[in-house]
């Protein structure tokens, strides 16, 4: 798998985004309910009965139907309320996929990164089996003393458990990646791509600016921030009363039926009432919010500037390797390697040389795989993967 395939995979089936997902649709159900109006009744009213349970004889009879009709405006309202929440949950489900995005990111090239230790440490491992059978063969002939020979065993068997190590590593890092995409951790899995992604230069001002643009996380806040002031709109409207009308069919024995049409309204007399409630509350919430924005913002700003420090610090880290750390280790290991062939050096100068060297190559791959991370977190600071920009 690709990176782009194991993301989709993971968007797809990773159980914290279907949650979200199906979260966000039990969201968007609540909008109808919000909009809907109130059930009618069935009235029937009994009169001049000669009995408790005497319905059939009866001096008066109204049998009729009710409904309760909101001002004009509140459902609506009720609407746009329920629909400003859809869209916090819909934020919700987007940061979950952000956090989920990254985390499958950020185990694909720990992945990668573990595979290569596996190698470096194979190669190490391969290098000191065969270096105890050359020293063997000399302390056989007489040409090196017994520490020597002692001394590359005991490298051997370092080696090996380093080997085993690494591999344990690059096992626990399947069964993540795994995890993530929803499926048995210990399902085999094979991932193809490369730790190195070119440097591509970035301005913090800019990716500061995407972030305070598209994060889910401002979203959602401006979405609270105008659910509130709706509201605050319905506390007003409060003082505007509800209709009641009703329609009955009248009855009375011996007399034509006739028809009862009522129409009743409450009267908004305690008017202090949402003031101190809705309206109070909602110009709380207000207030909070725009402080929690202010907080937010600052807070985006120090996250984007901490992956920025992060990606650059990797990339001037890659860039000594490359251009210095790594030729110098290679070339001292070659110079250390034909100084043992020669006899001019002993063994335990061979075998740091070649210790130094590979320390080297598996700091460079970390130095890879902090970049790749970095990156990835640069791409959820700002909300979107580089490539959209």
């Amino acid at each position: 798998l690709t990176l782009e395939e194991t993301v989709a995979i993971a968007m797809e089936r990773n159980p914290l985004v279907r949650s979200a997902r199906e979260q966000y649709q039990a969201s968007r159900a609540r909008i109808r309910q919000a909009k809907a109006f109130p059930q009618p009744s069935l009235d029937i009213d009994s009169d001049l009965q000669p009995g408790l349970t005497d319905f059939s004889d009866y001096g008066e009879r109204y049998i009729g139907i009710s409904q309760t009709i909101p001002f004009p405006g509140k459902t609506y309202l009720q609407g746009r309320v329920a629909s400003e929440e859809a869209d916090q949950v819909l934020a919700d489900a987007e940061m979950v996929g952000l956090d989920v995005r990254f985390q499958v990111t950020e185990a694909f090239y720990g992945l990668l990164r573990a595979e290569e230790q596996v190698g470096y440490a194979r190669q190490n491992l391969q290098f000191t089996e065969d270096f105890v059978q050359m020293t063997e063969l000399k302390f056989q002939a007489g040409d090196v003393p017994q520490m020597e020979l002692i001394r590359a065993r005991v490298e051997a068997a370092t080696a090996a458990n380093q080997a085993r190590l690494a591999e344990n590593e690059e096992r626990l890092a399947r069964a993540a990646l795994n995890f993530l995409l929803g499926r048995i951790p210990s399902s085999p899995l094979a991932v193809e791509g490369e730790l190195r992604i070119p440097v591509v230069p970035y301005e913090l001002e800019e990716i500061t600016a995407w972030a305070l643009q598209d994060r889910p996380e401002i979203q959602r806040l401006m979405s609270s921030i105008e659910q509130e002031r709706l509201i605050k709109k319905q506390g007003f409207m409060s003082y505007l009363p509800d209709f009641d009308v009703g329609a009955s069919k009248h009855k009375v024995p011996g007399e034509g039926d006739t028809w009862d049409v009522t129409l009743s309204l409450a009267l908004p007399i305690f008017f202090w009432q949402p003031v101190r409630g809705e309206i109070a509350e909602a110009e709380a919430n207000l207030r909070s919010l725009q402080e929690d924005a202010a907080h937010l913002s600052n807070g985006i700003a120090l996250e984007v500037e901490g992956a920025f420090v992060n990606l650059t610090s990797a990339a001037n880290q890659i860039r000594l390797f490359e251009e210095d750390i790594l030729t110098q280790a290679e070339q001292a290991y070659e110079m250390y390697q034909f100084a043992y062939q020669q006899g001019e050096i002993d063994a335990i100068d061979l075998i740091e040389s070649r210790r130094t060297l590979n320390e080297v190559r598996t700091s460079y791959v970390d130095a890879l795989y902090n970049y790749d991370v970095a990156r990835a977190a640069i791409e959820r600071s700002i909300g979107r993967p580089l490539q959209e920009q």
